[in-house]
């Protein structure tokens, strides 16, 4: 019997593959090595292969389609509806098998490689950047032990980096010393990476009509252009703007019943990193409104009913709706004309 659809269950070393033919009827339910993968899609006829979206799935989904497969990737929250009673590898495989068969199912788009390569420059960054505060914090706790304390950001940095480098400082142990010295030493290395890392940031910015189109939006900078221009490479797979901003979980959770709208938080579902830039781009926008009032209008009305970090989780899908505009139908950010009183 020629199998149709087939739920494969990913994993580093040992695969389970749950296959049904056109009556789905059960054809083959077995376990592949990972150097049997190929040679096992291979002898089959063209057929339909779920998998759940993780992170060794864009490339499988890539391999396979090059056999001639239709490959299909889904959230893993929404393939688990479909798990019956107990867990294990053949039961998960079942259940991808009988989801990516629903009409109502929600799939993830397949990356490229060139994709996953620019995320991955933006998933570096933020790895340094994390390791470069925390070297920062270490720092400064160290030197408090000891009574030597600066204030806040870069020039309070500088402060202390010139305290640790003054040979000349006496009440210092010479046992601190050395070892604030490899702390700054490892902080100088991060931030030669974090600007090379940047620089190659930059020069694909140059290089991107679409990401210099989304640099045009307030609060949208050639990081976040970048991020965005990079996750969606098709911007009709979200009918709306709405969509995309729930895509990225900036719209309120719902818990509704009997007939009671309740809104809660934001849902926070999607891409952390990007949900993080935009919320933290929305902040810089409400600074500049705080000192410029009447060039945003909207922003200062919203200020006076709602707490600030409201305000920018608000301006923050704002900015993913204009995103996926500027996206979907071309061309750059128009500010709303100012309506005279």
């Amino acid at each position: 019997m020629q199998i149709t659809t087939i739920g494969l269950d990913l994993a580093k070393n040992v695969f389970q593959v749950h296959a049904i033919d056109a009556s789905e009827n059960v054809v083959a339910g077995k376990q592949l090595k990972r150097s049997q993968m190929i040679a096992y899609f291979k002898g089959l006829p063209p057929c339909l292969i779920g998998m759940e979206a993780c992170a060794t799935s864009h490339y499988w989904a890539r391999e396979l389609a090059k056999l001639g497969h239709e490959v299909r990737l889904m959230p893993a929250k929404d393939v688990k509806a479909y798990l019956k009673r107990n867990k294990n590898d053949a039961a998960d495989a079942e259940a991808i098998c009988e989801a990516v068969r629903r009409p109502t199912m929600r799939f993830v788009r397949v990356k490229s490689a060139e994709q996953q390569g620019r995320l991955m420059q933006h998933r570096t960054r933020d790895l340094l950047l994390r390791q470069r505060t925390q070297l920062i914090n270490a720092m400064r706790a160290h030197l408090a032990e000891l009574g030597v304390v600066a204030a806040q950001g870069r020039e309070g940095l500088s402060e202390l980096l010139a305290i640790i480098a003054d040979d000349q400082n006496f009440h210092m142990p010479v046992d601190a010393r050395a070892s604030l010295m490899v702390l700054a030493a490892q902080l100088q290395a991060l931030q030669t990476l974090i600007g090379s890392i940047e620089k190659r940031i930059m020069a694909q910015h140059r290089s991107s009509e679409v990401s210099q189109r989304l640099e045009t939006i307030p609060g949208i900078g050639p990081i976040g252009a970048t991020t965005i221009a990079a996750v969606v490479t098709d911007p009709k797979a979200f009918k709306s703007g709405r969509d995309f901003a729930a895509w990225i979980g900036l719209v309120p959770q719902q818990v509704s019943t009997g007939g009671k709208q309740k809104l809660g938080p934001i849902s926070k579902q999607g891409d952390r990193y990007l949900r993080r830039i935009l919320v933290v781009g929305a902040h810089a926008v409400l600074r500049r409104a705080k000192q410029d009032p009447a060039k945003y209008p909207w922003i200062t009305d919203l200020l006076a009913r709602r707490p600030f970090k409201v305000v920018a989780v608000a301006l923050a899908n704002k900015m993913a709706r204009i995103a996926w505009a500027l996206l979907a139908k071309g061309g750059t950010y128009q500010p709303p004309r100012l309506v005279a009183a």
